[in-house]
Order: structure tokens, then C-alpha cells, then sequence
């Protein structure tokens, strides 16, 4: 244990977690053998080398914070971290796996081969509730909750992605990023997963140094994760994975490495249904305005970060606040002033490129829906703020009303149980038109927002937000017949596609025996499985 505690310090870590699979022989061993040498040293029979080395593991420890755990295999052979404090007794650790249903002569044998024993979601809960900070283990990878090609449910793995007792997932394309990377997934950009989740990386290692004959056999520190903490302790990492700042974790980086600037790479990922840019704080042109439009919007969606200080734009320079602090407290009285109820919003300076720049992180609120002025509720749709039409604000006060809020699983049999059964299910992202009636000389539509599946009533060209008038103008310029001007490629077809930023946003039918079913303004993350044929890219 000693020579794991020498590679951890030479590696340059702080923390190091000790996680035995299934069991918790690896951290018993260590307390073990510090609790007989500190015994020796007491009875004043301590050897020179036993002094030694009691010497080492004591400088060692002051300044590497080790935490006890185990890693424990549930259902469908899925791996769960578990880490708790430093005081945390080795005994309270084997009753956690007894009540995880762990053989206790497996238990006392110290196996490492003791098969799914709990179900996730309730290792999930059992750990949390003891105190315990619950990691899925790779979770992208083999034995990982988010693995893909795992023949299971998507809501069965919306759960276990999404689950309030579950605190981070442990993931290896932390380096990667970009959309297609796990973290880029579970950015809170897609309804099924609207939670944000904390993503890191880890070692994953079995050995104290990383097999020259294979590279993807770490050894201890090879894969790490930085995490800014405001001390060394258990405390505060728990704080920072209950938190909603995900710029206080980040891929380990060598010395001689460029600062890592995550602001900037904010900037490349782009204004999103979570994220959100302005350059000035100003009262002119209603700039400030649109700053507390947004932060409602946010509260009343998935919640998100607010930049002020710069633009959207990657390649522009920075303008940065004029007087940052003064900057700081104008924000706070301005989301205190105007929005209601009211909203624990985390406000701070950041540097990026020289300047220094506003950051606002806005929760999911917990009592919406949120107003502007009592009166304006605003919500977040792709990357705009639009003024919530009625329907959506019902939907916004039955989430805040209770009973106990729809989980994600909930929400995903719901979405399921809306589509045809035995046919491919619509995009992901978009709207679909799916009526009209007239009133008076002005056509009131029902539409479909395609990320939730919410139906929303009486919407008008005058009263719909961006993609909702992209998708009734488009409509309205169909033929009452549209199939001659839909490419068919059996039952799913295409009507066009735009190119809007860095993307590219497709138009959709397809045929039902009820009709044909027309989705406007799909983004590419909205494509899946037979539509990725219909537009031309590569099948899932």
C-alpha cells in the first residue's frame, strides 16, 4: 500500500480514492497496517525500518487525502463507485454491502468476483444515503451504465444516467470533447436527459503503472481529473458534484500545457438550450433586459450558464464588464428585482483572453414557472428565449405544482406510448405541425415540440417563436397534397434542409396510415437510426 501511496504523490495527485472491486480489502489493508504500526510505536517496540516507514506513510498522508470506497457490480453487470470520507469506518462499509446483498462469506473472503447482487438505482440510493459520493464507473465503456450496443431500454438508461442520487459519471473521451463525446451528450441539451451531469475521468487501473505493451492498461494517475476545490476534503468534492458549475472539473493536463481556457471552449460549443452569451450589461437597446429574459428562460427549462463580456462568436476578441464587482452586484439586484419567485443564481468573475468576463449559473428552478415583472414567462427553445405560450405555461405549473415531479423515465415511456407502435419514431429535435383550425380569418395551430413531445395549442404565425414560425410559414407553403414535393425513400422521406451556423437543419414526412406527418427544422442531433439514411449520413 505504501508503494500505491509513492505513485499517487509522484503522479502529482491530491486525492486518491481507494475502491476495491466489491470489496474493501484495499483501504482495510491500509488502515490496517497503520493502526499496527502506530500500535508498536505507542508500546515503544517499533523497529528503525518500521519507523521509517510509520514516518513515510504519515508525510504521505498529510498531503494526499485518501478516501475508502468500493466498486460494486449491480444489475446487468454495471460498475458503481462509491467513495465517503476519510473517517468513514471500514465496518460501516461492509454493512453498505451486506445491505447490498453481498454474500457475507464472499465479504469476509475479500472476493473480487461476487456478481450483480442490487439493482442500479437502488446501489444508487443505498450509497447516497449513507453518505457515500456515487460515481457510475466508465460509463461509456464496458460494464458502464451509458455504454452503447447495451440491448436495453431507453429509458431504462435515461434512469440510470439521471437518477438524483447519482453524482457524477466517470467517462473516457473526457479529453475529446465536442458534441459526440459522452460529457457533450450529457450536456442537458436533449429532453430525454435534461439533468446536466458531471463528467470525469479516471485511471481505471489495476496495476501501479501503465503496461507497456498496452497503452489503455493504466496505471495510477495516468488518467485524472483536475477539480478546483476551495479545500483539500471530502466536503468540499461532494460540494462540487451536488453543485451546477462544470467548469470546476477538467481533464488532468501536464504542467507544460497551454491554461486551460473553458470559457473559450464554451464559446466553440455555441449558444445552446443551456448556455447563453451577451457583451454588454448595458440598459441600452434592452441588453440588459435580454440578459433577465434569459436568465428566466433558463430557470424555466433546464437551467444553464449566462456569459456577459463576450459574444458567441470563438473568433471574436473578448469586450470583457467595465467595473467587474460593481458588475457583479448590478446582476444579483437585477435578477432579485425582477424575477419572481425567487431564484438562487450563482454570479462570478472569470478570466478569459485577458478580459474579464460576468458568468451567471442559473438552476433548474425548483418553483416555476419564473416571471419577468410578475407577468412575462419566458422559456428556452434551442438557442432563443421566447415568451412561453399558454399551454407551455400550464405545463410549467404542474411541474411546480406537484405531485412528485415525472422522471426521466416517466417522461420516456410517456414519449414512447405518443408514437406509432411498429413504425420508426419521429426526429428528436424540430416541430411537427399536426393541425390547424381557423377563426376569424386566422389559422390557429397545434404543434409539436419533437425534443419533449409537448403538444402545444393555439399558436399563431403572429404569436410562434423562431422555429415554430420557420415551421408554419413552411407549412403554409405546402401544397394540400405534399407528397410530390417529399424525396421518399419508403415510408420516411425529405422535404429540404438549410444550413444554419455550423449545422444543418432538415425538413421530414413520413407516412402513417393515419397521414403523413410533416417535422420541420430537425438538427442533426435529432437524427437517428432510419432518418440518418433519409438525409444521407451514415446509420446508426
Amino acid at each position: 500500500m505504501l508503494d500505491l501511496l509513492r505513485r499517487a504523490k509522484a503522479r502529482g495527485l491530491d486525492i486518491l480514492g481507494i475502491a476495491d472491486h466489491n470489496t474493501v480489502a484495499g483501504y482495510g489493508k491500509l488502515r490496517s497496517e497503520l493502526e499496527d504500526l502506530e500500535l508498536l510505536e505507542k508500546l515503544g517496540r517499533l523497529t528503525p525500518p518500521e519507523k521509517e516507514r510509520l514516518d513515510e506513510y504519515r508525510s504521505l498522508l498529510s498531503s494526499l487525502l485518501v478516501l475508502p470506497g468500493f466498486e460494486f457490480t449491480a444489475t446487468f453487470g454495471f460498475h458503481i463507485l462509491a467513495l465517503f470520507p476519510p473517517e468513514k469506518p471500514v465496518r460501516e462499509l461492509e454493512y453498505l454491502l451486506l445491505k447490498l446483498n453481498v454474500p457475507p462469506e464472499q465479504l469476509d473472503a475479500g472476493s473480487t468476483t461476487v456478481g450483480a447482487s442490487s439493482d442500479v438505482l437502488t446501489c444508487y440510493r443505498t450509497i447516497d444515503e449513507a453518505g457515500g459520493l456515487v460515481i457510475a464507473a466508465h460509463a461509456n465503456s464496458t460494464n458502464g451504465v451509458a455504454m452503447r450496443g447495451f440491448p436495453f431500454g431507453g429509458q431504462t438508461k435515461i434512469a440510470y444516467t439521471q437518477d438524483p442520487h447519482l453524482h457524477a459519471l466517470e467517462v473516457t473521451d473526457l479529453g475529446q470533447g465536442g458534441r459526440r463525446s459522452t460529457a457533450g451528450f450529457f450536456q442537458g441539451t436533449k429532453p430525454e436527459y435534461p439533468r446536466r451531469m458531471h463528467c470525469i475521468q479516471g485511471s481505471d487501473s489495476h496495476r501501479l503503472r501503465m503496461d507497456p505493451q498496452n497503452k489503455k492498461n493504466f496505471g495510477v494517475g495516468d488518467r485524472a481529473t483536475e477539480i478546483l476545490l476551495a479545500e483539500l476534503s471530502y466536503e468540499a468534492l461532494r460540494e462540487v458534484f451536488a453543485g451546477n458549475d462544470f467548469a470546476r472539473t477538467r481533464p488532468h493536463r501536464a504542467a507544460a500545457d497551454e491554461v486551460f481556457d473553458f470559457i473559450q471552449q464554451a464559446r466553440e460549443e455555441g449558444p445552446s438550450i443551456v448556455q447563453a452569451f451577451h457583451d454588454s450589461l448595458s440598459t441600452r437597446g434592452g441588453k440588459r433586459y435580454a440578459i433577465i429574459a434569459d436568465v428566466c428562460a433558463l430557470a424555466n427549462t433546464n437551467g444553464g450558464t449566462l456569459y456577459v463580456g463576450l459574444s458567441a462568436d470563438p473568433q471574436e476578441p473578448p469586450i470583457g464588464v467595465q467595473n467587474p464587482k460593481q458588475a457583479v452586484q448590478v446582476i444579483e439586484q437585477e435578477i432579485a428585482k425582477h424575477i419572481t419567485p425567487p431564484l438562487a443564481c450563482e454570479v462570478d468573475l472569470q478570466e478569459t483572453r485577458g478580459k474579464t468576463v460576468l458568468r451567471v449559473l442559473i438552476p433548474r428552478g425548483p418553483e416555476p414557472p419564473y416571471a419577468v415583472d410578475d407577468n412575462k414567462v419566458y422559456v428556452r427553445e434551442e438557442v432563443d428565449t421566447g415568451v412561453a405560450v399558454r399551454d407551455e405555461i400550464v405545463q410549467l405549473v404542474l411541474r411546480g405544482a406537484g405531485p412528485a415531479p415525472t422522471t426521466p423515465a416517466e417522461a420516456e415511456e410517456a414519449r414512447q406510448a405518443m408514437e406509432p407502435s411498429g413504425e420508426v419514431t419521429p426526429p428528436r429535435t424540430g416541430v411537427e405541425v399536426v393541425g390547424f383550425e381557423e377563426r376569424q380569418g386566422v389559422r390557429y395551430y397545434t404543434v409539436r415540440d419533437l425534443r419533449n413531445s409537448n403538444v402545444v395549442k393555439n399558436v399563431s404565425v403572429a404569436s410562434a417563436r423562431r422555429l415554430w414560425h420557420y415551421a408554419i410559414t413552411r407549412f403554409e407553403k405546402l401544397p394540400q397534397d405534399p407528397s410530390s414535393e417529399i424525396q421518399w425513400s419508403g415510408d420516411l422521406g425529405a422535404l429540404g434542409d438549410q444550413r444554419r451556423g455550423r449545422g444543418r437543419r432538415f425538413d421530414l414526412a413520413q407516412r402513417t396510415p393515419e397521414g403523413i406527418r410533416l417535422y420541420f427544422g430537425v438538427t442533426e442531433d435529432g437524427v437517428h437510426g432510419e432518418w440518418k439514411r433519409v438525409v444521407g449520413a451514415e446509420a446508426e
